[in-house]
């Protein structure tokens, strides 16, 4: 008997898909893969290619990294000027908002310089906020949307100079008709659970539930539906809609607390 025995779950994840389906299906659930945000290169690099640059040209005195994605594209729109772009980074005073851009950057032999204490954009400004902010050259890799410009924002307005970079893309990965369909089987009760690892993957549901008219029916699936969120920001994601998680790891924010924290919620209900 599986800890997960009788629960049909949705996984929106694209990245990790088969690797989170699979632990899931191991603890007997079944997984039903539906990615719905898909990481893609640049089309164009020329302005992540200047950003590259300015950091080579003379390192930052912070440069604060979002995610472990936005790094390892960085790493790769760097090409032939690699091994520059990363001898500037050791030489700036790196800032991670969580465990993902310290893994990245233990892949090319660096280490932290600081560490937010919450893994969110809010946590990385308290963190910065301890330094020396009036003049400070800031690096701040960004991720797609509007997420982390209040953190641009509140840099600027304490004195920062500040020197933004998105590295990558979101593109849709499922076709919309089979969204649409997870949408109708939410709504009918026919999925026990979803699980949440990225705040696009429910933009993505709300901006498919608009396109075929199914908000009524997003809305009381959802409602009807446990939430799982593996972190601080999928919550604040969540919450943007209207909605929160009932479930969700304590603190580390991986995918092995995430099953975790699953399989005890559902040890509840059954």
């Amino acid at each position: 008997m599986g800890a997960l025995d009788g629960l049909t779950i949705l996984v929106p994840e694209s990245r990790e898909l088969d690797l989170f389906a699979g632990m899931l299906e191991a603890q007997g659930a079944r997984a039903l893969r539906c990615p719905l945000v898909q990481i893609a290169a640049l089309e164009d690099s020329s302005e992540a290619e200047h950003w590259i640059g300015e950091l080579v040209a003379g390192p930052f005195d912070f440069t604060v990294l979002l995610t472990g994605e936005g790094l390892r594209h960085l790493l790769t729109i760097s090409g032939a000027h690699r091994e520059d772009f990363i001898r500037a980074l050791g030489k700036s005073r790196t800032v991670i908002r969580g465990p993902k851009p310290a893994r990245a950057l233990r892949e090319i032999g660096l280490v932290p310089g600081i560490t937010a204490a919450a893994p969110t954009s809010q946590g990385v400004l308290e963190s910065l906020e301890k330094e020396k902010l009036q003049g400070a050259r800031i690096g701040v890799q960004l991720y797609p949307g509007d997420g982390g410009q209040p953190l641009v924002e509140a840099l600027i307005a304490r004195g920062a100079r500040v020197f933004p970079v998105t590295p990558y893309r979101y593109t849709t990965d499922t076709e919309s008709e089979q969204v649409a369909k997870v949408i109708r089987d939410l709504a009918a009760g026919r999925i026990g659970m979803i699980a949440f690892t990225s705040s696009p993957q429910i933009d993505r549901l709300f901006a498919v539930a608009r396109e075929y008219g199914l908000m009524l029916e997003l809305t009381q699936g959802l409602a009807r539906t446990p939430i799982a969120a593996i972190g601080p920001v999928m919550e604040s994601a969540l919450k943007a809609h209207g909605l929160a998680s009932a479930i969700h790891p304590a603190s580390s924010f991986h995918l092995k607390p995430m099953i975790n924290a699953i399989c005890e919620a559902w040890g509840r209900q059954t």
